[in-house]
């Protein structure tokens, strides 16, 4: 690991502060990414501005039809939250699914999301059910925050404070995990809003979380996993490594969305 400079924020505004008198630093949540991949050498920030202590960051709260998640929360908080298992129980089952025990007391939404990992579990949640992402700056619709393998719509030095879900009429996520890592080969969340199905892929795109519109006019016209059978997807679109090839991603996706369906 290169040297680097560690803070330790006491607010937001603290952070932003803190960050914003560095040359390369990075905001610091639970490190389930940041940490190994420096340990690599993969990444040298210069600062490092820990915010996983700020407790306004910590706060899961149900307001009418949505779920509002501190960006510190971990995927332990929000597995093991009695609010969001009854106002989005598709969202506790994905947050406790999330790599192993050790993984979920560390990592944390916020982390998740700005990272934007490929085969997170997070963004397809975010992007299936239609969240909002508040940051420190402004209030970032998902459809509008992922925008390619590793990116997001964040500008320099801005920070997520919050993801606000709207609940869902129905709503099931299923994943095919890497059973090493726990990362989702292929990961569906398949969802009924207010604003019609959703339905979001993480694992399998080549260009990270997406959404499936062949399966979202399917399920529109059937809730029903029948309804997922027969609906291709193109194998052009899909990633290929040593763990599966685009065409068994392909063939998967159409599985975990009927799981997703079947689950909600």
């Amino acid at each position: 690991m290169y040297d680097t400079t560690y803070y330790r924020a006491s607010s937001v505004s603290d952070a932003t502060s803190k960050l914003a008198g560095t040359e390369d630093g990075k905001f610091l949540g639970g490190g389930q990414t940041l940490i190994p991949t420096m340990k690599q050498r993969l990444a040298a920030p210069s600062d490092l501005v820990d915010v996983s202590g700020i407790d306004a960051l910590k706060n899961i709260s149900v307001e009418g039809d949505t779920v509002t998640i501190g960006a510190a929360c971990t995927h332990a908080q929000v597995a093991g939250s009695s609010e969001v298992a009854e106002a989005i129980p598709a969202l506790a089952s994905l947050a406790n699914g999330i790599g192993d025990p050790a993984v979920r007391a560390r990592g944390t939404i916020g982390g998740s999301i700005a990272n934007n990992d490929p085969a997170a579990d997070y963004p397809a949640g975010c992007l299936g059910l239609g969240a909002t992402i508040v940051t420190d700056a402004r209030e970032i619709p998902a459809d509008e925050f992922f925008v390619g393998m590793f990116e997001t719509a964040l500008d320099e030095g801005e920070m997520v404070t919050a993801v606000k879900f709207p609940k869902a009429t129905k709503a099931g996520y299923a994943k095919f995990p890497n059973p090493a890592s726990r990362y989702a080969m292929v990961g569906v969340l398949a969802a009924q809003t207010a604003n019609g199905v959703r339905v979001a892929v993480t694992g399998a795109g080549n260009d990270g979380v997406f959404r499936h519109a062949a399966l979202e006019e399917a399920l529109g016209a059937n809730w029903s996993a029948d309804a997922t059978q027969g609906v291709s997807t193109d194998e052009g679109d899909m990633l290929a490594d040593i763990h599966g090839s685009a065409e068994y991603r392909a063939h998967l996706v159409g599985v975990m969305a009927g799981r997703a369906v079947d689950n909600s």
